[in-house]
């Protein structure tokens, strides 16, 4: 029989893939990509998150005074596989227009109005959770969230497989047995704890040991009078802005995103330098500093009626992996976010995407 033919007999007659049953810690964009693309190929999944909703850094935060978007502000598509997922659901994102961007100097005078982008700035609506949260539906009961994940470890009952030790929301703790792969899709920080205590991932825990993440205290405010007293906004005409303040990196009125409630509303994100020095502050003495630095930079002198301060101790990629994703084949262990090539949203999908692929 000639080879090429032998070769398509064979392939009729393969048995198919058991399905497999698959660890997936962290529910971000990233972890859900991952999840998703291993539940599509017929495979079992169970997600684990620390906190109640999925979403990671794509998070919003309800107030009294409408939504803001606590970590990121938008997101940008150039991978094709990213775009072709986003078509799947077209109303839910929208673009914005963040690439009017403004340049601002140390003084929030003006430096430069950048040109517009060819490349869409887009935020899902109503709020930027709201496409992890889409995305991670299908997982149904497979989503197991307020549940930190302690120890991963060698099954008990069978040691080719793994173990998860787990802690609730109210203090329970909880084993989860019989899974045929760990896959980590949680900041690096939280990886490496989990890492260590496995002499079977060594070899990641090597290869992510050079990663370094900048922190980034953001602050969220609003103005409700500028509604009350039938104004469009308070202070500059613009609606988003870099900054080279020395506190203040990023500005952006929450209220002038597609689908938003109209209440004057402003994110800001403090520089990388800034939040690093200031890491271990409280709360309100965030608040105090970056609205001060808001007031110079924008002009806007009004007491806001919100005030938040929430701090990512992991936020904007300064050393990455270098690739897409790690996978350890023999020790069924893999890595995978956005830190693993960026910070972007975009980076995030593209991990979780290339570390499914890479176990299938």
């Amino acid at each position: 029989m000639p080879k090429a033919k032998a070769r398509a007999t064979a392939d009729r007659h393969r048995t198919p893939a058991a399905a497999r049953h698959y660890a997936v810690i962290g529910a971000g964009i990233a972890g859900v990509a991952c999840a998703r693309t291993l539940m599509q190929a017929g495979h079992r999944v169970t997600v684990f998150e620390r906190e109640a909703t999925p979403g990671g850094r794509m998070a919003s935060i309800d107030t009294a005074f409408g939504r803001f978007d606590s970590g990121a502000q938008y997101f940008t598509v150039r991978d094709p596989r990213f775009a072709q997922v986003l078509a799947t659901t077209p109303s839910l994102c929208r673009p914005w227009s963040a690439n009017l961007v403004r340049v601002l100097d140390a003084h929030g005078r003006v430096a430069e109005a950048a040109l517009p982008s060819l490349e869409p700035h887009w935020v899902a609506q109503p709020g930027m959770d709201a496409l992890v949260a889409h995305w991670a539906a299908p997982l149904g009961e497979q989503l197991v969230t307020g549940t930190q994940v302690t120890r991963i470890e060698p099954d008990a009952l069978d040691a080719t497989r793994w173990q998860l030790r787990t802690a609730g929301a109210d203090d329970s703790q909880h084993v989860y047995s019989g899974f045929d792969a760990v896959l980590l899709a949680v900041p690096p920080a939280r990886t490496r704890e989990l890492l260590a205590g496995s002499e079977r991932a060594a070899t990641l825990s090597r290869k992510i040991e050079p990663v370094r993440i900048a922190p980034c205290w953001t602050l969220m405010i609003a103005f409700p009078q500028a509604n009350q007293a039938n104004m469009s906004h308070l202070g500059p005409q613009w609606n988003v802005a870099r900054s080279t303040h020395h506190r203040v990196a990023w500005l952006a009125r929450e209220s002038s995103k597609p689908g938003r409630e109209r209440v004057e509303r402003w994110t800001l994100q403090a520089s990388a330098t800034w939040s690093e020095e200031h890491l271990r502050d409280t709360p309100a003495r965030i608040e105090a500093k970056l609205l001060r630095a808001f007031s110079e930079i924008t002009g806007i002198h009004a007491t806001p009626s919100h005030a938040q301060a929430r701090c990512w101790p992991e936020a904007q990629t300064k050393v990455p992996v270098g690739q897409t994703h790690l996978w350890d084949a023999k020790a069924r262990i893999g890595v995978a976010g956005d830190w693993c090539i960026g910070h972007r949203v975009e980076d995030g999908f593209v991990s979780g995407l290339s570390l499914a692929l890479a176990v299938l």
